[in-house]
């Protein structure tokens, strides 16, 4: 062993044992800090990420529900003094870390640690589209209006011009479009406002902070600018840590690719018709020929079919319509991309627009070309609009080159990345095959906090009166657990056909995604006490409802995504043309982590105690079952309802 080496393994057991003392019965935290739980796996995981900071290792890490991670990584990290970049999957967990769990543990630590929460381009008020807004035709006459006048009022005091200030006005409000920018139709460093602009001053924020809070789409889309030349986005840092890690490949796929839509179409002709009134381009057919694009879009659209559909380009590029329809668009965005061109020194408004004109124009010759066979050209539609992507059907050796040309720290860490208590499935999605990994089961008592319940008798989930009788097997389970449970379904379908059969059926208080936005659906769960919320996508996971509120979680049927998915399918070619099995290497492990995550949702404190009931005959009826089960934690498994009633004892007062 070199000197250099000893240097290094002493560095690192130096190292590693600090965040063990700190996360003790006698450090900081214990003292400081009410409530405060010694947890042996906390410190354990702790001292690994420590390791891997010692020496700017590569960690991916795995532990349960109520391990307290976000301490795990938060306590090394503050210590190791390095600049740390701190990305996380849904804006609710980066509002927890930068508000609650930092300042907590610095505090704690007494450490002269500054921090900034950075979030994407339109999440900020944009005080030169605001300014616009003001004599937009688009505002007029609408209830935006009202909006509008809020937005103005707040924007005279807010400091941050973060929009999650404006509670009082939805988050799918139509204002928000018009009063924040995107990377489209940002104007830069040419913009009038520049010098106060609210995103300019939270990057400037950032680059003086030691530890920075994003979100995975931040971070792509900075990796993505990097690539192309434009800069970076995100500060330079010695680590980066990934929470809700699970959620990296789907992200990362979306980004690696090229997206046209018809959304932006839309919002260039409409922003190259209010930049021609303000900056008067003097070409007089150009607000005509935006609108003959818009008009195109919309024929585009049309010749899609009425319904909405997500497919192969393959599977529709024989249709004339369609490809007369696609060629006309093609057309008039080039006679517009060449007036704007012309009218392009009139205004920094109008020279974006130009820029815009171009880049779609390019995009769209893009998607006419035969896609390389390591992409797959697919479209959704939408009722009133349409997506056309050229998506990589493997990320793994982009994330690999960007991840081993950066001598940084990279850390990533989830509750669900294991499949059958192995790391291999997303070592292999992420390029991460030679990182080290670690993981900690949950510190929950199962065994005595949980029961899983597998009703007897339901047919297969083809069967088309699948979902009708998952709604009677329910039923007495709801009785049993009084109320208090989460439904999760697998499609929007199987979700409305429960809605309409359950106000019948019972009668506690029902909540159904999509009547109310996810934040105040959980609000009124909570406050009832005794409800049944209806759910699906969203709701599997980054939900935490603790205590007797939420006592049952019913998962429809094994959440495996649909099998004429245009991107699974032609993954799942690709991976057959390499003599590799699709079903086992790539379906089956994605819908064990969904699983994982939906079951998440039951047991979330040493308290807690719950029911979750898994529908699907095919977790004792198929082989692969059993990889089902064995990812989830250990906890008694029953067929019969009357364990049920048994678990949740009689109602109070009998």
């Amino acid at each position: 062993m070199t000197a250099v080496d000893k240097n290094l393994v002493q560095h690192t057991r130096n190292f590693s044992s600090t965040s063990t003392n700190i996360l003790g019965a006698n450090g900081p935290l214990a003292r400081k800090l009410p409530g405060f739980v010694v947890r042996p796996v906390q410190q354990d995981m702790a001292a690994r990420i420590e390791t891997a900071l010692g020496h700017a290792g590569t960690f991916i890490g795995e532990s349960g529900t109520g391990t307290g991670k976000t301490f795990a990584y938060l306590v090394p990290a503050l210590q190791s003094r390095k600049k740390v970049l701190i990305s996380s999957g849904t804006k609710n967990l980066q509002e927890q870390i930068f508000k609650r769990d930092l300042p907590l543990v610095r505090d704690a630590l007494e450490l002269p640690v500054t921090v900034a929460l950075l979030k994407g381009r339109a999440n900020y008020l944009c005080l030169y589209r605001l300014e616009r807004s003001q004599t937009d035709h688009r505002t007029q006459a609408r209830k935006e209006d009202a909006y509008l006048a809020r937005v103005q009022e707040w924007a005279r005091r807010t400091r941050r011009g973060d929009i999650a200030e404006m509670t009082e006005i939805p988050e799918d409000a139509d204002i928000w479009p018009l009063v924040t920018s995107n990377a489209d139709n940002c104007l830069g460093s040419h913009c009038p406002r520049y010098n106060e602009c609210h995103v300019n001053r939270a990057r400037r924020e950032a680059l003086k902070a030691d530890v920075v809070v994003i979100n995975h789409h931040l971070f792509f889309a900075d990796l993505v600018l990097r690539e192309e030349g434009f800069g970076e986005l995100l500060p330079g840092v010695d680590a980066v840590i990934f929470d809700e890690a699970h959620q990296l490949p789907e992200i990362a796929t979306s980004f690696f690719g090229v997206m046209l839509s018809s959304h932006q179409i839309v919002g260039l002709c409409r922003d190259t018709i209010a930049e021609d009134v303000r900056e008067r381009s003097g070409i007089a057919d150009l607000q005509e020929q935006a609108r003959k694009v818009e008009k195109a879009t919309a024929d585009l659209r049309l010749a899609f079919g009425a319904e909405p559909r997500r497919d192969t380009w393959r599977a529709v590029e024989g249709q004339r319509g369609l490809r007369e329809a696609l060629a006309a668009l093609r057309e008039r965005l080039a006679a517009l991309a060449a007036q704007l061109e012309v009218a392009a020194g009139k205004g920094e408004g109008l020279a974006n627009c130009s820029q815009r004109a171009s880049e779609l124009l390019g995009r769209l010759y893009t998607m006419a070309d035969t896609p390389p066979p390591e992409y797959v050209l697919w479209f959704e539609t939408s009722p009133r609009g349409f997506s056309l992507r050229l998506t990589a059907l493997d990320v793994a050796s982009s994330l690999r080159e960007h991840l081993q040309a950066d001598r940084k720290t990279w850390i990533f860490i989830s509750a669900t990345l294991t499949i059958d208590k192995s790391f291999e499935h997303y070592q292999t999605q992420m390029g991460l095959e030679l990182a080290d990994t670690g993981r900690w089961d949950s510190p929950f008592n199962y065994e005595n906090q949980a029961l899983l319940y597998i009703p007897p008798d339901l047919p297969n989930p083809a069967d088309p009166d699948y979902t009708r009788l998952v709604v009677e097997s329910a039923l007495p389970v709801l009785e049993a657990s009084r109320g208090r449970a989460f439904l999760l379904f697998t499609s929007y379908r199987a979700l409305n056909i429960a809605a309409e059969m359950l106000p019948s059926l019972t009668s506690y208080p029902l909540l159904v995604q999509g009547s109310a936005p996810r934040t105040e659906l959980l609000e009124r769960f909570r406050a009832l006490g005794q409800a049944v919320l209806l759910g699906t996508g969203s709701f599997w996971e980054g939900v935490d409802v603790r205590g007797d509120t939420l006592s049952c979680v019913i998962i429809d049927k094994l959440p495996f995504a649909a099998p004429d998915d245009p991107v699974l399918r032609a993954r799942a070619e690709a991976m057959e043309r390499a003599g590799r099995k699709p079903f086992l290497e790539y379906q089956l492990p994605s819908a064990v982590i969904a699983l994982k995550q939906g079951a998440g949702r039951l047991i979330r404190d040493e308290k807690d105690r719950g029911v979750l009931v898994l529908c699907d005959p095919r977790l004792l009826s198929r082989g692969y079952g059993r990889v089902f089960l064995n990812s989830l934690p250990a906890m008694p498994l029953t067929r019969s309802i009357d364990d049920v009633k048994a678990f949740f004892g009689p109602p109070p007062g009998e």
